[in-house]
């Protein structure tokens, strides 16, 4: 009996730790969205901040860091896209699962 309350257990968490990256949406267009560094943009206009935020748990359970930038950064792109914007700059954040980006124009 414990051995399938444990086997139910450890089904659920990487089922929902699984899902929570692909709840994700990618925008069309966001492939086309570059992450630049802030010496780069001198030329660029900016289109605005964003601020994007994705579960850090799930549960119990914190997600691996290396999910959670990835979907910050899919959110990022998917804003860039909105607002008319081809790349992003990571602004930083002092709370894990939260980021700021700023939004720039730099291509005709």
């Amino acid at each position: 009996m414990r051995f399938y309350k444990l086997t139910f257990f450890m089904t659920a968490f990487f089922s929902l730790t699984g899902c929570a990256s692909q709840l994700i949406e990618v925008r069309l267009g966001s492939d086309r969205v570059s992450v630049a560094e802030k010496n780069q943009i001198s030329h660029c206009e900016s289109k605005g901040k964003v601020t994007v935020s994705v579960l850090s748990e799930v549960g119990f359970i914190s997600r691996s860091a290396e999910a959670v930038e990835s979907n910050l950064l899919q959110l990022a792109r998917n804003s860039a896209v909105d607002a008319n914007a081809d790349s992003v700059v990571n602004g930083g954040t002092l709370v894990f699962g939260e980021r700021t980006f700023d939004l720039y124009k730099c291509r005709p």
